[in-house]
C-alpha cells in the first residue's frame, strides 16, 4: 500500500516549479482516482501555472464580443483581397480554439462560436513578443477573443487578422482527434457538451429541434390557442396508460406521482372556459428504455372546444407541413433511406380495424374472436395474460403487424373503446371510439380524439381502468374523483391531441434513436454506486 501511495504521489507531480502548481492538485487527485489522468492533461496544466505565473488570469469575465463569425462570413466571404483591405474596421470576436497550426512566428488557428467558424492569424509582428509567447501557450479547446481586421490569404481563405488577443478560458482536457472525434455512441450521449463542440451535425439536430417547438407555437398562438403550465407533481396521475414514477412530499407526508401527462389539466381548462389551450410538457414513464423510448419525454398537448377528432386530422396535416417548412426548408423529409412527404392532402386515412385486415393480412374472423386473437398474438411472441379485453390484443396484433409498415403519414382512427378510456365512443357504433393516431416513418407521432365528456360514461370508464389495475396491469389508468367531479360542472363538447415532440424531431433529422434528439437522455451512473 505504501508503495502504491508513493507512485500515485509521483504520478500526480507536475513538471514544474511554479509556486500555483498546488492550486490543481485536488482536480489532479480527482483525475487520478478515476484513472483518467494522462501526460496530455498535465502538459495543459503545466501551462496554465506558466500563465498564472505571468499574471494571466485563466478564467477572466471582462471581454466583451461585438461580431459573431456568421455576420463576417455572411458579409465578407464574396469580397475578394483588395476589397477586404478596404475595410477598414476592427471586428471583436469569442470562441473555441479547434484547430491550431503554429509555424514559429506566425500561427494560424480556427475560431468557433455558436454560429460557425473562421481561421484567425496571429503574429509575433503584430501582438509584440511577450504577448505572443503567452499567445503560444493556447491549447485546442481554450476559449479566447480576438480583435482585429480581416484579409484574404494566398490559398483565398478568408481570414482575422489578430491584433489584440486574450484568454478567456484555459481548457484543461483535450477534446477528441478531429478526424476522430467521439465515436463511442454513449460517450457522446453521456458528454453531450464535446459531442456539440466537436460535431456539427449534434449541434444542427438541436437549433431544428428549437425551429420545431418555435413553430408549434407559432402555428398554435396565430389559431387563437392560449399556452398554458399545469402540474408536473400530481396525487393521481393520468390521462394516459403508462406506469407512473412514485415520489414523496416530505412536508405533506404524502405520495406524489410524477406526470405522465398534462391531458386532465387541460380539459379541467375547458371545463373553466378555456377553449383553447396548450401545453409543451415534459412527461415521466417507468417504463423501458429503446430508440423510440425515453423515460423522460417531451410532447405537444392542445385541446379544442366545439371540434372534433376529424377536425384534428386536418389541423394535424397543416401544422406539421409547416413546421415541416420553418425547421427544415421542406415537406419532404429523407428518413432512414426513404423520403417522407408531409404536404398536406397527402396524408391517409384508414380505419382500425380495416388497417388490421388491410395492411397486417388479419382475418376479421381471427381479430373479432377472443381465442383465436389470442392464439396469433401469442404466436407473434406477444404476452396474453388471460384477463385483457380484446380490443387490447387486437391492439398488439397492430403493434406488430400494422404499425411498421405505416411508412408515410397514415391516420389509423376508431380504435376500440376498450383501449380507449378517454375517448368519446362512436354515436353510431359504442365498441369504437372517435379516437385517431398518426403514424409516420413505422411510428406513432400522435394521439388524439374527440374527448369524453360525459361524467356517468367517465366514471364507468375509470372504474373498468380500476379493475385492470387491482388485476395485475400496473399501466391502467387511476380513479381521478376530482377529474369525474370537474365534468359534472360541464365540458364542453371538443377534441385533444398530443404529439410527440422528439419522435417528430427524428423524422425532420433523419435521426435512427430518440437519444439523438435528447440533449441529455437517460444513462446509467458511469461509476456504479456514485449517484452521478
Amino acid at each position: 500500500m505504501a508503495d502504491q501511495a508513493k507512485t500515485s504521489n509521483k504520478d500526480l507531480r507536475l513538471n514544474t516549479k511554479s509556486g500555483h502548481a498546488e492550486r490543481f492538485m485536488p482536480m489532479l487527485k480527482a483525475l487520478a482516482a478515476r484513472e483518467e489522468l494522462n501526460e496530455v492533461i498535465k502538459t495543459r496544466l503545466e501551462k496554465a501555472c506558466t500563465l498564472l505565473d505571468a499574471e494571466v488570469p485563466l478564467f477572466p469575465n471582462d471581454f466583451r464580443k461585438d461580431t459573431d463569425v456568421s455576420a463576417l462570413i455572411n458579409g465578407f466571404a464574396d469580397l475578394d483581397a483588395q476589397a477586404l483591405e478596404a475595410v477598414d474596421r476592427e471586428f471583436v470576436l469569442a470562441g473555441r480554439v479547434v484547430a491550431f497550426r503554429s509555424f514559429g512566428k506566425v500561427t494560424f488557428f480556427h475560431l468557433q462560436d455558436r454560429t460557425g467558424r473562421i481561421q484567425v492569424y496571429a503574429a509575433r509582428e503584430d501582438l509584440g513578443q511577450e504577448p505572443y509567447s503567452l499567445f503560444k501557450k493556447t491549447d485546442i479547446g481554450d476559449i479566447v477573443g480576438v480583435a482585429g481586421g480581416l484579409f484574404r490569404t494566398k490559398t483565398g481563405e478568408l481570414t482575422v487578422k489578430a491584433g489584440r488577443f486574450r484568454l478567456l478560458t484555459k481548457s484543461m482536457r483535450p477534446l477528441p482527434e478531429k478526424y476522430h472525434g467521439l465515436k463511442d455512441v454513449e460517450t457522446r450521449y453521456r458528454q453531450r457538451y464535446v459531442d456539440l463542440i466537436v460535431t456539427p451535425r449534434t449541434a444542427e439536430i438541436f437549433r431544428i429541434r428549437t425551429r420545431v417547438v418555435s413553430a408549434m407555437r407559432g402555428f398554435l398562438d396565430s389559431k387563437g390557442y392560449v399556452e398554458v403550465e399545469t402540474p408536473m407533481m400530481q396525487a393521481v396521475p393520468g390521462g394516459a396508460t403508462a406506469k407512473p414514477f412514485e415520489t414523496h412530499h416530505n412536508a405533506l407526508d404524502m405520495k406524489l406521482y410524477l406526470r405522465i401527462a398534462p391531458e386532465l389539466y387541460l380539459k379541467r381548462l375547458l371545463v373553466g372556459g378555456f377553449e383553447r389551450v396548450y401545453e409543451i410538457n415534459r412527461n415521466f414513464r417507468n417504463e423501458g428504455i429503446s430508440t423510440q423510448h425515453n423515460p423522460e419525454f417531451t410532447m405537444l398537448e392542445f385541446y379544442c372546444a366545439y371540434a372534433d377528432y376529424a377536425e384534428l386530422m386536418d389541423l394535424t396535416e397543416e401544422m406539421l407541413s409547416q413546421v415541416a417548412i420553418e425547421a427544415v426548408g421542406s415537406t419532404a423529409v429523407p428518413c432512414q433511406g426513404r423520403t417522407i412527404e408531409l404536404a398536406p392532402g397527402t396524408w391517409k386515412r384508414l380505419a382500425f380495424f380495416e388497417a388490421l385486415e388491410r395492411v397486417g393480412g388479419v382475418s376479421p374472423e381471427v381479430f373479432r374472436d377472443y381465442e383465436r386473437c389470442a392464439a396469433l398474438v401469442k404466436k407473434l411472441g406477444e404476452k396474453v395474460l388471460g384477463n385483457e379485453k380484446l380490443g387490447k390484443l387486437q391492439a398488439k396484433l397492430f403493434d406488430v403487424l400494422v404499425e411498421p409498415e405505416l411508412v408515410q403519414p397514415h391516420f389509423i382512427y376508431h380504435y376500440p373503446t376498450d383501449i380507449s378510456p378517454l375517448a368519446r365512443r362512436n354515436e353510431k357504433d359504442p365498441e369504437i371510439t372517435d379516437r385517431f393516431e398518426l403514424f409516420i416513418a413505422g411510428r406513432e407521432m400522435a394521439n388524439a380524439f374527440s374527448e369524453l365528456n360525459d361524467p356517468v360514461d367517465q366514471r364507468c370508464r375509470f372504474e373498468d381502468q380500476v379493475r385492470e389495475k387491482e388485476a395485475g396491469d400496473d399501466e391502467a389508468q387511476f380513479m381521478d374523483e376530482d377529474y369525474v367531479r370537474a365534468l359534472e360542472y360541464g365540458m364542453p363538447p371538443a377534441a385533444g391531441e398530443g404529439v410527440g415532440i422528439d419522435r417528430l424531431v427524428m423524422l425532420l433529422t433523419d435521426s435512427p434513436s430518440i437519444r439523438e434528439v435528447i440533449l441529455f437522455p437517460l444513462l446509467r451512473p458511469e461509476i456504479s454506486g456514485s449517484g452521478k
